[in-house]
């Protein structure tokens, strides 16, 4: 059974590596046996040194994901170093509070092209080696926000609705040519994203009082989900959107 769960010889593109969710994932797919290509626009030195102490081969691509500009550039350097790619984690996004009466066309323009239109171009960029081989693995990171409204985030959480309707789309047209195309729905987790809410303790606690786990998810909390996905364990998946989110939507 183990088995199953097997990352070793796989490789993994995870974007937004460097922090958060993204380098809790990262650290979850180095511990199945996966080697790692991270994206960031800052670097991911520190989570690389931690993964390659795991025994990993790991890429550190700088990249700025606002544009799909260097979206080639970073296939072709994983191509060049690993020989292939197995795995996509479209992890990067941003955010921006704002009162929907004044939010600006420049906020919800900038947090769409990261949220969802790189999502869409990063996975056909992907898709085109992995078809060449009949095997692949895209985890898209969508958000609770994909079925609820949230406050103060109009286009963070129109991006996510992008995102699980996007996976859906790309499971139908690519299952048939053995790619596995799922998302992963995090609840309120430990972020630099999620900084302003548990700094307000009113909003914290309002979060918290709905959670049914009674706590912030923490970017490990991932890690199961994300190897799920990533492995043999979930061949039969298609246009999945997991919720893991200690709860919240079951109440």
């Amino acid at each position: 059974m183990i088995n199953l769960f097997d990352l070793t010889g796989k490789v993994a593109i995870v974007t937004g590596a460097n922090t958060g969710l993204g380098a809790g994932m990262a650290h979850g797919l180095a511990d199945g046996g996966a080697d790692l290509v991270f994206v960031s626009r800052t670097g991911s030195s520190k989570v690389k040194e931690e993964v390659e102490k795991k025994g990993r081969k790991a890429l550190d691509v700088i990249a700025d994901l606002s544009t799909t500009s260097s979206i080639q550039m970073i296939v072709e350097r994983a191509l060049r170093e690993f020989g292939k790619i197995d795995i996509l984690v479209n992890n990067a996004g941003i955010i921006r509070r704002t009162p929907a009466i004044e939010f600006s066309e420049k906020d919800w323009d900038e947090v769409m092209a990261v949220n969802a239109k790189t999502v869409f171009f990063f996975s056909q960029a992907v898709a085109k080696d992995m078809m060449k081989r009949k095997y692949g693995k895209i985890i898209n990171i969508s958000s609770l926000l994909a079925f609820q409204g949230g406050i103060l985030v109009p286009s963070y959480a129109a991006s996510k609705g992008a995102v699980a309707q996007v996976t859906k789309a790309l499971a139908n047209e690519w299952a048939s040519r053995g790619i596995n195309v799922n998302a992963i729905a995090p609840g309120y987790m430990s972020t630099d994203n999620t900084k302003p809410l548990r700094d307000d303790p009113v909003r914290s606690k309002s979060i918290l009082d709905r959670i049914p786990a009674g706590r912030w998810g923490m970017p490990d909390d991932l890690k199961g989900a994300v190897v799920f996905l990533a492995s043999s364990a979930s061949d039969y998946m298609e246009g999945h959107v997991l919720v893991v989110d200690g709860g919240w939507m079951a109440r």
